[in-house]
Formats: C-alpha cells, structure tokens, sequence
C-alpha cells in the first residue's frame, strides 16, 4: 500500500482536493470576525461549530484515502489494522497540530481574535471521532 501521506504536492492536490479544501476554509474562517447571529446567546454553540468543522474535514479525509486506497484486494485484517490505526493516530494529530496553530496564531497575531484552550479541545475532539469512525469502518470494510 502506498503511503497516504506522498510528499508529492500533485499527490495530494489531486487525492485529496476536498480535505485541502476544508483546510483552507479553516483557516479563512478562523481568521474572520464572526457575524453576530441569534445563536449567539446559545451557550456552547461555537464549541459545537468547532467540533462539527473538524469531524466534518477529518471525516473528508477519510473518505478521500479510503476512495484512493480502495485496491480492490482483500487482505486479512490483521495485516490492514496497524495501517488503520496508524492513519487514525496520524489524521488526529495533524488536524489537531493544525488546530493548536489556528488558537495559538488568533491569541498572538490577531488584534479581533482570542485563541481558547477550549475551542482547541473541541476541535481534537471532532478530529478524535473522525479519526475513530474512519479507522472502524476501514476495518469493517476491509473484512468484506
């Protein structure tokens, strides 16, 4: 199996075009001021914007590699399991790293943003379910 992670910019930028997509959207979005909404006054609703934002572009992530690393080949899923978990452990701690240098850069480098050590634990949690959730349905798939 090839590695998911190719060094290759053309690799990446056409096996994963949506995920480069979330990324950038991330990133733009967490630099903008927030429009005052009436969901302002619901309590925890950004933490729940945040853990949505990362499960939804880890989970396009997941869906991305398993499309692109579908061989069609049945290996035994002892063979397949550390692949998966180690895929798992990797998207997990790469949106996390990415999300720790979004709160980091909004406490620092913005004058109308603040970095919160919650909004950095929400992210990693949807990042955290996505990466559970692809792993297990890569390990169900695989035993087809």
């Amino acid at each position: 199996m090839s590695s998911p992670f190719s060094s290759s910019p053309i690799f990446t930028l056409r096996h994963y075009p949506l995920t480069l997509c979330c990324i950038v959207l991330i990133w733009v979005l967490c630099f903008c001021s927030p429009p005052s909404t009436g969901l302002n006054n619901v309590i925890g609703i950004d933490k729940v914007a945040h853990v949505l934002m990362y499960f939804g572009s880890c989970g396009i992530f997941w869906m991305e590699f398993l499309r692109h690393h579908n061989t069609g080949n049945k290996p035994s899923a002892k063979s397949f399991k550390p692949a998966y978990f180690a895929i798992a452990v990797g998207s997990f701690l790469a949106f996390t790293a990415m999300s720790a240098l979004v709160e980091l850069l909004q406490e620092y480098a913005t004058p109308h943003r603040s970095g919160e050590w919650f909004d950095l634990l929400a992210n990693a949690t949807g990042a955290a379910l996505a990466s559970c959730f692809g792993a297990l349905f890569a390990k169900k798939k695989s035993h087809k």
